[in-house]
């Protein structure tokens, strides 16, 4: 007499549906015989560059489960996004960005777009940036630009377009382009603006994400240092008119001196555009006065190391016969000697932050994240000379 079979009970195993079993205690594969060692172990041992196949087979889920971890979706059960992730760390699978593009119809790509003659303010930004996406899967594109180039709009449609940009990020004062932001609202590109200069202050206002510095806040006060430091004569550098951080900088130094009565001399101000060459060049100029200063603000870190070579080409000891304040607080800034006094603007943590709004499923039309600068007072500001 044959003895029916007892109805089994069914192996829970946290898989997809559709996916093969896996022994989720041992890591031993189940698919009728149950296998020996650690797969994952003999796959390492074979140094093949793992593909999305191989942790498909290693983790005995579908090929498409994989994919739905890789990008986070809600809808892989979490032993099985455990599972696979702990596989693709210890083969060292790394997905291909433009597989993953094609799978979502975007590339994962977020671009920088600038124009702007300061190197070190660029490489900050560009820092910034990366450590916002880092971890994220979408990767940074810059892309310098001539603004005032007759091609401009042109050449920026077929970079968003060539790169099937996921969101941009843009740089002053390509920031302040109407035109350029009415282009991407047109392509359907997300996109945060870097500005020192509100949207809501311009007439009519520019609406959408943006990060805002407050370049005047930290300008006053080095007026007002200088000011206490008994200088009277105090000469000027500014930086690219163009640029909303020219005007509110400038305010600034000049609303800290108002507070004591004092302004900058008329034939002292010289004109400058961000970079080394201009600040040596106007710096040359503003000491060549018989009269001369006897305190220089300058709009930028660069271009305050433009006047330090022109200092010390005239045989002038900083701060002895000369004090120097810049604008920034790039590296430059503590390796010059003596140490630049300047005004500190967190450029990296801005980027970041600008990248985070980017990509973030928080980013809500017209907001802002404003960032403060700070007078740090370094040893190239020193009293009056007597």
């Amino acid at each position: 007499m044959t003895r029916p079979s007892q109805p089994r009970t069914p192996v829970t195993t946290g898989r997809e549906p559709g996916d093969l079993m896996t022994d989720h205690v041992s890591g031993d594969r189940m698919n009728g015989d149950r296998m020996s060692g650690d797969p994952v172990e003999e796959f390492m041992k074979r140094r093949k560059k793992a593909t999305i196949n191989d942790v498909a087979s290693l983790a005995q889920v579908s090929k498409k489960t994989v994919s739905r971890v890789i990008n986070n979706s809600p809808s892989v059960r979490g032993e099985t996004r455990d599972l696979v992730n702990d596989i693709i760390a210890r083969i060292g699978f790394r997905p291909d960005p433009q597989a993953r593009g094609l799978a979502f119809r975007k590339s994962f790509l977020i671009g920088l777009i600038y124009d702007n003659p300061n190197a070190q303010y660029i490489v900050n930004m560009q820092m910034g940036a990366l450590d916002g996406l880092r971890g994220s899967g979408n990767e940074l594109v810059v892309h310098p630009c001539d603004w005032k180039g007759e091609d401009f709009l042109d050449e920026i449609r077929d970079f968003v377009e060539l790169q099937r940009l996921s969101g941009v990020i843009i740089l002053p004062p390509v920031a302040e382009d109407r035109n350029l932001l009415a282009l991407l609202d047109e392509l359907d590109v997300p996109f945060i603006r870097v500005t020192a200069r509100s949207g809501d202050v311009n007439d009519p206002p520019i609406a959408g994400l943006q990060i805002v510095s407050v370049d005047r806040v930290g300008c006053e006060q080095a007026g007002e240092h200088l000011v206490e430091l008994g200088h009277r004569r105090i000469a000027f550098i500014a930086g690219n008119s163009l640029y909303p951080s020219a005007h509110a900088r400038r305010a600034g130094f000049e609303q800290g001196l108002a507070k004591h009565g004092l302004g900058f001399a008329p034939d002292l101000i010289e004109q400058g555009d961000y970079s080394f060459d201009s600040g040596f060049v106007a710096a040359s100029k503003i000491l060549s006065r018989v009269d001369r200063p006897t305190a220089i603000i300058c709009c930028n870190d660069d271009m305050a190391a433009g006047a330090y070579k022109v200092a010390y080409e005239l045989g002038l000891r900083v701060p002895d016969d000369l004090t120097i304040v810049g604008f920034d607080d790039a590296p430059i800034a503590a390796r010059l000697n003596p140490a630049l006094t300047t005004v500190r603007l967190p450029t990296r943590d801005m980027a970041r932050t600008a990248s985070e709004k980017l990509i973030g499923s928080d980013a809500k039309p017209g907001a802002s994240v404003v960032f403060d600068s700070v007078l740090i007072v370094r040893g190239s500001s020193g009293p009056v000379p007597k």
